[in-house]
């Protein structure tokens, strides 16, 4: 069952802190996701002015009292650079003159084509390359213990948040057969909102294989990680993780007995 931490009650709200005792939360949305979700959430709020009571999501703060929330955009400057560099120079002054109007999604239906191209797999790999600034970010989260327990999420949770994920497994030797099994779950978990997904992602020129999960995903990432970089350590080492916060992250994640044979 999908849920979204936008959209959670707030008795939801109240059980992640109480019962769970959720201290922080890591969003790695764009600036254009949030202004979508804003303004998405405006029109809940508007819709049940009428009857308040029947939307008690709208009814409690954006952000939970008590959590520290972490906005680390992934897709930040870099993985921007990176996709404006494959435009012709007609198309890279049309996304300028787009940004500067404040059509922001005209302006990333100009990016699509390249996306597409490089599908859900390339953009993944390409991130691990590029967005070495952001993945540091998020593992000095990891490292520190005051932020556990913690939430980690984007738009769907497959992408960005599937391959942050990803390399925490790999840094804790998880098998590889057994990350593609838990990253394949998010299929089903995101059957039931596919269909709105992707007319939403067609707005901005994106086809429905940005909705799906791919099956090589995991194996992709993976081989990609070791024949460039030759392990995760070595990876997470150029992105800027230092050795003390891998070992931090070990030491808070696994027991005792598995921490001292990594």
């Amino acid at each position: 069952m999908l849920t979204r931490i936008d959209e959670a009650t707030v008795r939801d709200r109240q059980s992640l802190v109480e019962e769970y005792g959720l201290r922080s939360i890591i969003d790695l949305r764009t600036k254009t996701e949030h202004i979508e979700q804003a303004q998405k959430r405006d029109a809940h709020i508007k819709a049940s002015v009428a009857i308040p009571q029947s939307n008690e999501a709208v009814a409690g703060p954006l952000k939970i009292p008590g959590i520290t929330y972490y906005d680390i955009n992934f897709n930040g400057s870099a993985f921007s650079r990176m996709l404006i560099s494959k435009l012709t120079w007609m198309e890279f002054f049309r996304l300028i003159s787009l940004m500067l109007f404040g059509y922001r999604l005209d302006a990333i239906k100009i990016l699509a084509p390249s996306m597409e191209a490089m599908g859900l797999v390339g953009l993944a790999t390409s991130s691990m390359d590029v967005c070495t600034k952001e993945v540091r970010e998020v593992f000095e989260v990891y490292s520190d213990e005051k932020n556990w327990p913690l939430m980690i999420h984007c738009t769907q949770g497959k992408d960005r948040t599937g391959l942050t994920v990803m390399l925490v497994l790999f840094l804790l030797g998880v098998d590889v057969d057994a990350v593609e099994k838990d990253y394949l779950r998010s299929g089903p978990e995101l059957e039931g909102e596919k269909e709105a997904r992707i007319k939403e992602i067609a707005t901005i020129g994106l086809s429905e294989q940005f909705a799906n999960v791919p099956s090589n995903m995991v194996r992709k990432v993976h081989e990609h990680m070791e024949s460039k970089y030759g392990s995760v350590e070595g990876y997470l080492a150029k992105a800027g993780v230092t050795k003390e916060m891998m070992d931090r992250i070990k030491k808070l994640l696994l027991a005792d007995e598995e921490a001292s044979r990594q």
